[in-house]
């Protein structure tokens, strides 16, 4: 995985800098080209080709440059389906991407099923696109300033660049304080904006604007039923389709269905796994839900199944050794008390001679992971009645109990939605055959970039490590969404995620199928009422001065409680202002 960055100016010393500043996202190597109009720079973390052979930027076939940050998963069935037009001299897939664009242009992106962030220069038209993959599981940033176009892989080297960044966008705050995450196109640093999932944008360098987009959201057809051998098929495929590469694999075990069957077939393709799964001490219960119940887990899995396995152990004072870290890698705050334990963890797998990881984010979403989903279900007792797409997006909106408290700040929630519906359009998501898999194609589009997998990039980045998740496959979501939701949600609460406990009954031990789903949680708000040092620590960021002091309740208790202090840490960090 790599870095990306670009001014629409001939300015080589900004880009070094900003490649400096994000070195930790390519230690193999980096690079920057340049003439009167643009300047393009790349640092590489090389996974399936040499570092000598994959340097970039990189000339096309036609003349053009390419920047590339991904690994395109259908490499090899491209290869097979140009073979008659392209002849590959490396193994990397660069020059893959690099010719198709000069070739098909936009349609080779569509053809492609990958994780990526692209910028392609087109010389001769003096055109700059910036793409980013259909899952947005890499991010991709950009702002316009008088001098043209600013982009990059991560916020950090922007805000010297683009005037105004360090005060908080008021729509993003808005969006992040009521549903918990920020799926806007405004970033919190006011003027730098995010390339959308599923985006091309096409940018005149001359003329100092975007000409063009395009986006392709992966619709809910909800067409098929449930074909359980077809289903592991298709598992059996997508995680083969992800397991490219020279670079040691480790997979995040986190005791639930969706990472046991991604390590399960990594096992029973490659014949040997590491894996890793977090364990709080000390544990918390609460009401019948152990917070350490999918350690538990996970452990007797890997010892079943003989996986490499090591639990990366978090306690009050992980919290407090990691918390900054955590906070500046993060970028963007966002309502998950769980951040530093997802920091932690990366580093813990860095350590372990880990270079790209494997999780099995996004399986809720697609299968009916949830009981919010079940309780939508037609004919259950709440009956909520999703009769449009303005309808799964007002209740979207409602996601969260306990909005944070922003005293003088109004949450501007029409604006929220309207903006919603703008971003994630009727046309691509919405199926009335089928509204709760519409609202579960919402979750996929809007919380899991935003908030899972912008979170595994920045952390998985910090430590030089690619992030990969073989259920968010173009391949696997489209098989996914083409099962109606009646299939993946039974007739009581614990009916949930039925494709998955159907198709591996029998293959998964049942203490894997037949669990509740339980959270993966760092009980810090439970552990800062026992725990001197971790709540004597919380109560200085309370008191340290930031740009929220007069917003923020203090006193706020419960889930809101520490989100709302990691939006003031994030504040200080960021020295950030209203």
């Amino acid at each position: 995985m790599c870095g990306i960055y670009g001014i629409t100016e001939n300015n080589r010393k900004l880009i070094s800098q900003y490649i400096n500043v994000c070195q930790h996202r390519g230690p193999n190597g980096s690079g920057i080209w340049n003439n009167d109009q643009i300047t393009l720079g790349h640092n590489l973390l090389a996974i399936t080709d040499d570092p000598s052979t994959s340097q970039q930027p990189w000339m096309t076939p036609a003349g053009n440059v390419l920047i590339y940050n991904g690994e395109c998963f259908n490499y090899y069935d491209l290869l097979k389906e140009y073979s008659n037009e392209f002849v590959p001299q490396s193994s990397c897939d660069t020059e893959l991407i690099a010719w198709g664009l000069d070739r098909y242009g936009y349609n080779f992106i569509k053809k492609i099923d990958s994780m990526h962030g692209i910028a392609y220069y087109d010389i001769k038209q003096n055109h700059l696109w910036l793409s980013r993959g259909y899952s947005g599981i890499k991010p991709l940033y950009y702002a316009e300033i008088d001098r043209g176009l600013i982009f990059g892989s991560e916020i950090k080297g922007l805000l010297e660049h683009v005037p105004n960044s360090r005060k908080v966008d008021p729509l993003a705050l808005s969006c992040m304080s009521l549903t918990g995450i920020n799926v806007m196109r405004n970033t919190f640093f006011s003027n730098i904006k995010k390339v959308m999932p599923a985006e091309t944008l096409i940018y005149d360098v001359a003329n100092k604007k975007f000409i063009r987009s395009y986006r392709d959201h992966i619709a809910p057809t909800s067409n098929n039923i449930l074909d359980p051998q077809e289903f592991r098929d298709a598992v059996k495929k997508t995680v083969n389709m992800t397991s490219l590469g020279k670079k040691e694999i480790g997979v995040f075990l986190s005791g639930g269905l969706d990472s046991s069957i991604v390590a399960l077939e990594m096992k029973n393709l490659f014949g040997k796994i590491k894996t890793f799964t977090n364990r709080v001490n000390p544990g918390v219960a609460i009401g019948s839900e152990d917070m350490n119940s999918d350690a538990v887990n996970a452990e007797r899995l890997a010892h079943q199944f003989n996986f490499e396995h090591q639990e990366v152990v978090v306690t009050p004072n992980t919290v407090i050794e990691h918390w900054d870290d955590a906070i500046y890698y993060m970028e963007q705050p966002v309502y998950n008390q769980s951040q530093v334990m997802y920091y932690y963890t990366n580093k813990i797998m860095s350590q372990n001679g880990i270079v790209v990881t494997m999780a099995g984010d996004m399986g809720d979403e697609l299968l009916g992971g949830y009981t919010k989903y079940w309780k939508i279900k037609p004919g259950n007792k709440r009956n909520i009645k999703l009769n449009s797409w303005e309808d799964v997006v007002e209740l979207w909106l409602q996601r969260i109990k306990r909005p944070i408290e922003l005293f003088g700040q109004k949450i501007n929630k029409n604006a929220i939605k309207l903006e919603m519906l703008n971003l994630y359009p009727e046309s691509q998501l919405w199926n009335p055959a089928d509204p709760v898999g519409s609202y579960m194609a919402l979750d996929r589009a809007a919380q899991v970039p935003n908030e899972f997998f912008s979170r595994n990039d920045t952390y998985g980045m910090a430590f030089s490590m690619e992030g990969r998740f073989p259920l968010a496959t173009k391949y696997f979501t489209q098989y996914a969404m083409n099962i109606h939701s009646k299939y993946k949600l039974g007739e009581r609460k614990d009916q949930t995620k039925l494709p998955t406990k159907i198709s591996y009954k029998g293959v998964l031990p049942d203490y894997i199928i037949d669990k509740y789903k339980t959270g993966w949680t760092c009980p810090i708000t439970q552990w800062k009422k026992t725990n001197t040092d971790l709540n004597s620590f919380l109560s200085k960021i309370s008191k340290n001065s930031s740009c929220f002091d007069q917003m923020l309740n203090q006193t706020q208790e419960g889930k809101a409680q520490v989100p709302s202090l990691i939006l003031k840490s994030w504040a200080q960090k960021y020295n950030m202002q209203l």
